[in-house]
């Protein structure tokens, strides 16, 4: 996290995004302005960009509030690509995470250190935290009466 903070590159931003977020690489990489509440200090990710077809309601830590105030808001997406109209490469952050690093960490590895720090560092109930994840928990009659998002 030092090091990204000393990156300003579009790339950095949005890895340590994702790191604050625990969110997918796609996810973010697509992440558009219409999708924020900063007010509320929500994201709101639509179905239709979802793994599992399903919205995902992100909290944004003060620390994701203030990356995203840091940023420029030019057209529709968080963190813009090269091309015009198009978000960030899903490789860029893959890319900038093995310059820093050459043992072989990937961008969604921190989707699995997110959950293993929650299971060992917090009080969080296991469903909290697979709802932070965007995974669903449970039989299939658990999950047509779950309708909470927990947030």
């Amino acid at each position: 996290m030092a090091q990204l903070r000393q990156n300003d590159s579009t790339s950095a931003k949005a890895l340590t995004f994702t790191i604050l977020t625990a969110a997918r690489t796609g996810e973010v990489t697509g992440a558009r302005w219409a999708e924020i509440d900063l007010k509320q200090k929500i994201w709101t990710i639509p179905a239709e960009r979802m793994k599992a077809g399903r919205e995902h309601r992100v909290p944004l830590s003060e620390a994701a509030v203030a990356l995203l105030r840091s940023l420029p808001h030019e057209g529709n997406y968080l963190f813009p690509g090269p091309r015009s109209g198009k978000g960030l490469s899903n490789m860029a952050m893959l890319q900038l995470l093995r310059s820093l690093r050459d043992d072989g960490a990937t961008v969604h590895g921190f989707r699995s250190s997110f959950r293993d720090w929650a299971a060992d560092q917090t009080d969080v109930p296991r469903e909290v935290v697979e709802a932070c994840l965007a995974h669903a928990v449970g039989d299939g009659a658990e999950l047509a009466y779950k309708r909470t998002d927990f947030l």
